[in-house]
């Protein structure tokens, strides 16, 4: 059988800082915007608190303690095969407050460390530089990306970890999921809007200081290592026409359109006549700085990063109300289509349609940075924890990622799904609803003793990786 994906095809998993780490206040490192995150397993969004509340229960403080398990973690990974790994760094471990001009030694010791113990079993580090954590301090201060100071924050960030380690990662990604500032700003860019304040106005300015921060970190990410390969990363919402009444089409299309301004940009480096004229019909007017539009052409990204778990359906008619649950995006349920025990519709084919519509619109190499499934995992009487389900979901979708490259021609190249170790659920909190390859002893309350337990997926990604996708049973 012939070999599909490249020789040097980055298979990996994914997790953000904020989710893993723990050690919340350790060796400096100052308050995020997650760090005010509670536990809300039947809250979504989870509630944010003005600071840290005494009695109040913080999953992210301690998450899985990734920050004195690393050594231990990284070898679990390295003997899964993983050929890169996707994490975060997490912004106020180098910056406590955002807005310091000198950076926290410690904190970047520790990601010294941690990229030197993957480069050691030559797992190739991939990553995100702000991933759902802004400084508490900045959001405090500024008002977090309502701000435009945050740019030079955000840019003195940059050059910092870029330099320290333009020898050790060549793999970056500027936001995570850039877009999901128009329904989550408090989660995706650590702003606080009350109902007094116009919400659009905001959130699409703050979302232009975002792609102007992104493309001046493009650029002097290629000033500082020529070799640097600086991507965006979105959050891709596959969405289908409720019927084929042209209307319902006009729905979906709309409803894609929102969130192809920010790829737009970021791969073309302009806003599309589409963004410009949804601005003006929204009355939103973006405050531009005179060269802005020059920054924004220079800082062109080299590849996309995107995550895709689900699809969605659109409709023109106000009376359907059958909405399905799922992660930021939301969207009536589709008949022809099974869902998780979350609600999240399983659609395999939207990975493939979305591979082909990403890669016929910009024609630059994917890299599919989140997909997974979140479940109930249970420890059998043996200690073995059997995720079929999970094994399933997977060989599914890389089955349609395998015919995006080998029938469609499609440059994919990397995919780490959501996630290669269980971790806090962004949305609610929970560790009930794990995702990854190896099982974490902790609960919804924080009890366990955090014992890592490889699942049976972990040996079912081992083969894939070691047959670099062609074994998928």
């Amino acid at each position: 059988m012939k070999t599909i994906f490249k020789k040097d095809f980055l298979w990996g998993g994914a997790v953000a800082a904020n989710q893993y780490e723990g050690a919340w206040n350790v060796d400096g490192k100052g308050i995020s915007s997650a760090d005010c995150m509670t536990a809300g397993a039947l809250k979504i969004p989870r509630e944010y608190t003005d600071g840290i509340v005494e009695g109040k229960y913080y999953p992210n403080h301690e998450a899985i303690d990734f920050y004195h398990n690393y050594k231990d973690d990284i070898k679990l990974f390295a003997d899964m095969g993983l050929k890169c790994f996707r994490t975060s760094i997490n912004w106020t471990r180098i910056f406590p407050n955002g807005d310091e001009t000198e950076p926290n030694e410690a904190g970047l010791e520790f990601y010294d460390r941690v990229f030197d113990e993957c480069l050691k079993y030559k797992i190739e580090p991939v990553i995100t530089i702000s991933h759902n954590e802004t400084p508490y301090g900045l959001v405090k201060k500024y008002g977090s990306w309502k701000n435009r100071k945050m740019i030079d924050f955000y840019l003195r960030f940059c050059e910092t970890i870029f330099t320290r380690y333009k020898d050790k990662v060549k793999y970056w990604m500027t936001f995570n999921e850039i877009n999901c500032i128009v329904a989550e700003p408090n989660v995706s860019a650590g702003m606080r809007i009350s109902k007094e304040e116009n919400r659009n106005q905001i959130i699409f300015q703050a979302a232009h200081h975002q792609l102007v921060a992104s493309a001046k970190a493009v650029a002097l990410g290629h000033k500082i290592n020529p070799d640097f390969k600086i991507g965006m990363m979105m959050l891709y919402p596959q969405t289908y026409p409720d019927t084929c009444n042209p209307d319902d089409v006009i729905a979906a299309m709309e409803k894609m359109d929102l969130h192809y301004m920010f790829s737009d940009v970021q791969v073309r480096g302009y806003y599309s006549r589409k963004a410009k004229k949804y601005f003006e019909k929204n009355n939103i007017s973006i405050q531009m700085e005179p060269d802005d539009e020059k920054v924004l052409s220079l800082g062109k990204v080299d590849y996309i990063g995107f995550s895709y778990y689900m699809s969605a359906v659109a409709s023109s008619n106000p009376e359907r109300k059958n909405i399905g649950e799922g992660n930021i995006i939301r969207g009536l349920k589709n008949p022809y289509l099974k869902v998780s025990a979350w609600g999240w519709q399983i659609d395999p084919v939207g990975l493939r349609l979305a591979l082909n519509n990403l890669y016929d619109r910009y024609q630059i190499p994917l890299f599919v940075a989140e997909n997974g499934l979140g479940a109930a995992d249970k420890i059998e009487s043996d200690g073995s924890i059997n995720d079929d389900y999970r094994i399933d979901y997977l060989r599914a979708h890389i089955e349609q990622m395998r015919k995006a490259v080998d029938e469609d021609g499609v440059d994919v190249i990397g995919y780490t799904p959501w996630s290669c170790i269980d971790l806090v659920s962004l949305g609610t909190g929970e560790m009930k609803k794990r995702y990854g390859f190896i099982y974490v002893d902790r609960d919804n309350n924080g009890k366990g003793n955090l014992t890592r337990i490889r699942k049976r997926s972990f040996y079912w990604y081992k083969k894939v990786i070691s047959t670099n996708g062609m074994d998928l049973e």
